[in-house]
């Protein structure tokens, strides 16, 4: 790279954000803009490869045994490659997630560049726990030994790794025997520049004439939609109490099967609401729910859902696990119920219901605790650890 000897800025650091990650993906949309927020300059190499979470699966369930997927893949990573060559001269090369795959084209280009940067690996989650838990590895086990294979030493050929709880790095860890110090920590931030509070009635009101529940996602095992279906079906009784689902997903057939099943009249199907009209919905709302699946997943992360309804001013109601309380305290910013268990997540419901001075600490105490994931936030706290590698 013939611009690889230009001078940089010694304050601010120029970062190749690297790989076929997802774009649209709060996770790099954050930490795209968190770095800029700090001076940074980031230039965006990135080509895509996968048109959804369905052309995923589909290559995971047998897919990639296909000459037309190892065309598309000799394409795309041709592509990457000129962009990357095309790419000004960096500082720290990052590879966006998810990006277990990449890491192993990142490396080999950044080592022919001469001047050798640093190249980090912002893991998130894992691949191969998310296809162990949607049984893509036992329906389809030579799948599952690659996507192992590959993750195992995609995160060894990284010169550093970001993580964003103590639970996935224990993960991390002892699953690939990985030395802890290549590891760096960047909380999962939230996009405030969408999720934002909005102006409407107080949180002890309900807008609608009705208490107005809120689930958005996709319908994966380590949501438990199921806890919340059975958790309607035992709040029936409360004729104000509603529940809204938006989004699709792998259960979400089963999810409206079970409904049926149990003859809830207290919730409404709906599909994936544009991300510019999601915040009014939540909004609209007058309890967020997080996730209550009792998954490995489940218990390593905190979502995306749960910081965006503090950011919104909501008062947020997810399962517990030591994870969530190792960044929020139950009953002061967020309120943590028992995973798998309908009967006491509608017990939870119910509390915030009947105790408006309640909801109105967790909506206080949480939107402060949320301000420290905001883009300008996490681009600061990233940007500190990075220099120290730079």
């Amino acid at each position: 790279m013939t611009k690889i000897d230009q001078d940089v800025d010694l304050q601010n650091m120029a970062i190749c954000y690297f790989g076929t990650y997802r774009k649209n993906y709060v996770r790099n949309e954050v930490m795209i803009a968190g770095l800029k927020t700090q001076g940074n300059v980031v230039y965006e190499c990135h080509v895509p490869l996968w048109t959804g979470v369905e052309d995923r699966v589909s290559a995971a369930s047998g897919g990639w045994l296909s000459f037309a997927f190892f065309w598309r893949l000799v394409k795309t990573y041709t592509r990457l490659i000129w962009r990357f060559w095309q790419a000004p001269a960096y500082d720290i090369l990052i590879v966006g997630y998810p990006g277990q795959f990449d890491v192993f084209l990142a490396k080999l280009l950044n080592w022919l560049n001469f001047k050798k940067r640093p190249v980090v690996l912002d893991i998130l989650m894992s691949l191969h726990l998310i296809a162990e838990e949607r049984g893509l590895v036992s329906k389809h086990p030579l799948t599952g030994r690659l996507i192992f294979f590959l993750e195992k030493w995609g995160l060894k050929v990284a010169d550093h790794l970001i993580a964003d709880t103590s639970e996935y790095f224990d993960y991390y860890v002892n699953k690939y025997r990985l030395n802890p110090g290549k590891f760096l920590f960047v909380p999962l931030g939230v996009d405030d520049r969408l999720y934002f509070p909005r102006e409407v009635d107080e949180v002890d009101q309900q807008p609608h004439g009705r208490f107005e529940i809120i689930y958005y996602g996709t319908f994966i095992p380590l949501h438990g939609v199921d806890t919340i279906l059975r958790a309607a079906a035992l709040l029936q009784g409360n004729s104000d109490v509603h529940f809204s689902f938006y989004g699709e997903g792998q259960e979400k057939p089963m999810a409206v099967e079970l409904a049926n099943d149990l003859g809830l009249k207290n919730v409404d199907f709906y599909g994936w609401a544009d991300k510019t009209q999601l915040p009014d919905k939540i909004a609209d709302s007058d309890i967020c729910l997080g996730v209550f699946g009792n998954t490995k997943q489940a218990r390593c992360t905190i979502q995306n859902k749960i910081w965006e309804g503090l950011m919104m001013q909501r008062p947020v109601i997810t399962g517990d696990s030591e994870t969530v309380r190792e960044y929020l305290v139950h009953g002061e910013e967020v309120f943590l119920v028992p995973r798998q268990n309908p009967q006491e997540l509608a017990h939870g419901i119910l509390t915030l219901k009947n105790n408006p001075d309640l909801c109105l600490k967790l909506v206080e105490n949480g939107f402060k605790r949320v301000q420290q994931n905001t883009i300008a936030s996490t681009g600061k706290h990233l940007t500190e650890q990075l220099r120290v590698l730079n």
